[in-house]
């Protein structure tokens, strides 16, 4: 049985559309492939670029690696040089709060000088020609004999330190010696505190009372010293 004029026209209208339609979904997937292809061209330069970074980050720690071995090969016990400074630095923040905790209860407990003995009882409000001269310190505490040995032979001084332990002809003997002497209060024997204040007291030597290490960093040479 034969289709009639109209069937056969419908027909056609059909396949037209069908034609257009798969036109149109043949255009959009090449539109589609097209920046698939693009974006994996992208992608490749991209990855093409973090393997060379890669490659020169590996490269760089290789030599840094090479040269570290090289220098511990060269200093032998690096490592632990360098693990003991680490805990050295730590030691001192240590040593530096407990210091700073000390001379607080130092400041509570150390009475003040009396007024009618002459002498300096603030290091850092007297100008101090240091230069040619011998400077005797008397302290127990070792960074307050460190700290005043440095300032001393910064100055031009000549310095000596005693502990205030020694025997008194000994300790007196220092103080003959000295041209000034400096005693840290809160770091010697009472009688070591009275010995030295004696002296300084009969014989009108220079002397400067300090309660804290940090006190003689205001010990300066004066403009006329050596002259």
């Amino acid at each position: 049985m034969g289709l009639s004029s109209d069937e056969r026209q419908q027909l056609q209208r059909e396949h037209a559309a069908l034609l257009a339609a798969y036109g149109r979904v043949q255009s959009h997937c090449s539109r589609l492939l097209a920046a698939q292809a693009g974006r994996i061209e992208r992608l490749e330069s991209e990855n093409l670029q973090l393997r060379a970074r890669l490659i020169r980050q590996e490269t760089l720690l290789s030599w840094e690696r090479e040269d570290r071995a090289a220098l511990e090969r060269a200093v032998p016990g690096l490592p632990r040089r360098a693990a003991l400074a680490r805990r050295v630095g730590q030691l001192m923040e240590r040593v530096q709060a407990l210091m700073r905790e000390r001379l607080a209860w130092q400041d509570r407990l150390v009475a003040p000088v009396p007024s009618t003995v002459a002498l300096r009882s603030e290091a850092p409000a007297v100008a101090v020609a240091l230069r040619e001269k011998s400077v005797l310190c008397v302290s127990e505490d070792a960074m307050a004999l460190m700290l005043t040995r440095k300032v001393v032979e910064m100055a031009g001084g000549r310095y000596q330190g005693r502990s205030g332990k020694e025997d008194a002809d000994t300790l007196e003997a220092s103080l003959v010696a000295a041209d000034l002497v400096i005693c840290q209060t809160g770091c010697v024997s009472h009688g070591a505190y009275w010995r030295v204040r004696d002296h300084c007291t009969r014989t009108g030597k220079e002397c400067v009372l300090v309660d804290r290490p940090e006190a003689l960093d205001g010990l300066r040479p004066t403009e006329t010293a050596g002259r």
